[in-house]
């Protein structure tokens, strides 16, 4: 409790010493591995706006619910028509809605760092037990986990809906599983380059405006290209044109080795030949994105 110790002090003057009584902490104390786990946990309910201000849920729910409303549709068609398969393979819904989950990385990735960039709040994480890895490892795996949530949802929708219409349990069940390794992929992919581009600035406006420019001009400038090879008849440049953009980086991957069809005009996809190289490109930026994050943390935790 506090104890107040009046002193001597000229007529008037009310000055006094405050003893405010700190004590030491006596409670459990549960070290790196629980500080980790709750900014994890912490970083995946900011992803969707739980535990922040109503503003704050309302684009990335919007988002989901556009995410998931098509498959509902398609569902529901399939199920009125007796269809005998879906309109859309569960490996092509993530690459048909990119550009919705392009919009929800550029919104959630700043959200997940530049605030803790603009307000200086990174030093105090590292001033308690968890250390540069901790912190980029649950931010990473907590973006990662929203975009799973993000893309898989629709999916589970779809495979619901094919059971519902009585669609072959097998086949389904075979395509759900490709799917959700894909949109595994994308996800890991995807969170990775957000976190690097946002963690360049605190301005989370600055961070928007850059994730949105690399996804979409990339993946406009891929296609755009790989249409002008066809054009010209020089379809084995195709596949590797679509190298450069993280978006047709996972239809090459899926087209090679998931059974998927490839995007890319006249559906020239990747061989496993050159599938082999897509995937190795893909799990290098991923390392290399989970790289560039602990030496740009390092330097910010000085």
């Amino acid at each position: 409790m506090a104890v107040e110790h009046p002193v001597a002090a000229p007529a008037g003057d009310q000055t006094r010493i405050h003893n405010i009584g700190y004590r030491n902490y006596d409670g459990p104390r549960l070290g790196r591995s629980y500080a980790t786990r709750s900014l994890y946990s912490q970083s995946l309910r900011g992803a969707y706006g739980l535990g922040r201000s109503v503003k704050s849920k309302v684009l990335p729910m919007l988002l989901f619910v556009v995410m998931c409303v098509p498959a509902a549709i398609m569902v529901a068609v399939a199920v009125a028509t007796k269809a005998k398969d879906l309109p859309v393979d569960y490996t092509r819904y993530a690459i048909i809605m990119q550009a919705v989950i392009s919009l929800y990385i550029a919104s959630q990735a700043p959200q997940s760092v530049s605030r803790d960039l603009r307000f200086k709040t990174v030093p105090l994480y590292f001033s308690r037990p968890i250390e540069t890895a901790d912190y980029v490892r649950a931010k990473y795996a907590a973006l990662a986990s929203a975009l799973f949530i993000l893309t898989a949802a629709p999916l589970l929708v779809l495979y619901i809906g094919a059971l519902l219409a009585k669609l072959d349990f097998a086949d389904q069940t075979k395509g759900f599983a490709q799917g959700l390794v894909s949109v595994t992929l994308l996800s890991l992919l995807f969170a990775g380059i957000g976190l690097v581009i946002a963690s360049v600035t605190p301005r989370r406006g600055f961070g928007i405006a850059a994730v949105i420019a690399v996804m979409t001009i990339s993946y406009g400038a891929v296609s755009t290209l790989q249409a002008i090879a066809e054009t010209q008849n020089s379809t084995d440049a195709i596949p590797w044109i679509g190298l450069f953009s993280p978006v047709t980086l996972i239809d090459g991957v899926q087209s090679a080795f998931l059974g998927a069809t490839s995007a890319a005009p006249g559906g020239s996809g990747p061989t496993n030949g050159e599938g082999v190289v897509y995937v190795l490109v893909v799990l290098g930026l991923i390392a290399a994105s989970y790289g560039l994050l602990m030496r740009r943390y390092k330097k910010v935790g000085l």
